[in-house]
């Protein structure tokens, strides 16, 4: 049996509005998430039972035991579909830690995608409910690469129109943002709903909406980290940066830009003038 692997790309939400709060204490939300093509790396091979490897430079601090989601998704992939195989899993982590892009939810989703394939059995819908027990973004996870729009508790997704090309540049001020507390810091969960997304839109009206849209989690993630204030601010004052904002939780923050060529010069600016911070340009994938 032939080794598999696929990414685990880094999920970005140009917006999030955060709509309302459930009972149950989950918050409501309406956000438009992309993938871009900077990402972590899982890789399946055989083995009598299940385990897990975590390589890359952002390894340190990530579990190796029941508590990492990789090895929860391979446990309820073969509980679900009653398979009797092992598997040795490898998560290449290429992403920084409780950055706002997702990087566990991405990495469950190809873990439950590519096992599938190992197994030859049917994956799990991004609708069923132990995968949205699994995790907020892991069901959007699930449709990358394609952009999508995410409401309720992350379970009601649908596509978009058509977004222009363009390209992305990450920063992520290597500050803590963790999700449940920067939630915790909202001064108001009944907030107004995203804008419809325009259709056909050129990248120029693409920007000026997303500069009218909120993430509304970027006020009480700015006091506890203010280097995401800083690194916002930064890419603001650069003239190929069409608009910015801040990606989920935190502290990851993104510049939209027209392609890789002026990502890669707004990315060399910055990670001259600001050596500590984590820079990444990328793709958007499609």
């Amino acid at each position: 049996m032939t080794l598999l692997s696929a990414p685990a790309p880094a999920k970005v939400n140009l917006t999030l509005h955060v709509t309302g709060q459930r009972a149950d204490g989950y918050h409501l939300l309406d956000s438009l998430v992309v993938f871009a093509d900077v990402s972590d790396t899982i890789t399946v091979g055989p083995a009598p039972d299940l385990r897990l490897t975590v390589e890359g430079p952002f390894k340190q601090g990530v579990p190796l035991d029941e508590t990492n989601i990789v090895m929860q998704c391979a446990r309820l992939l073969r509980d679900r579909r009653g398979v009797g195989k092992g598997a040795a899993l490898t998560l290449n982590k290429f992403l920084p830690h409780a950055a706002g892009l997702g990087g566990g939810s991405s990495d469950a989703a190809t873990t439950l995608k590519l096992l599938a394939r190992f197994w030859e059995v049917e994956p799990l819908p991004p609708h069923d409910p132990d995968v949205v027990a699994l995790g907020a973004d892991v069901p959007v996870c699930l449709q990358a690469p394609s952009p999508m729009r995410m409401r309720g508790i992350g379970d009601e997704l649908s596509p978009v129109p058509a977004l222009p090309n363009a390209a992305v540049v990450l920063v992520n001020p290597r500050e803590p943002t963790p999700t449940g507390t920067i939630y915790g810091g909202l001064q108001k969960t009944d907030n107004a709903p995203m804008d419809d997304i325009p259709e056909r839109a050129d990248l120029a009206t693409f920007a000026d909406w997303l500069k009218v849209q909120r993430n509304d989690l970027t006020a009480p993630a700015v006091a506890m980290a203010p280097g995401i204030e800083a690194a916002l601010s930064r890419l603001r004052t650069l003239p190929a940066v069409k608009v910015a904002g801040m990606s989920g939780s935190g502290a990851t923050c993104f510049a939209l830009v027209k392609d890789m060529a002026n990502a890669r010069q707004v990315a060399r600016v910055l990670q001259v003038a600001e050596q500590g911070w984590w820079v990444a340009p990328a793709a958007l994938l499609r």
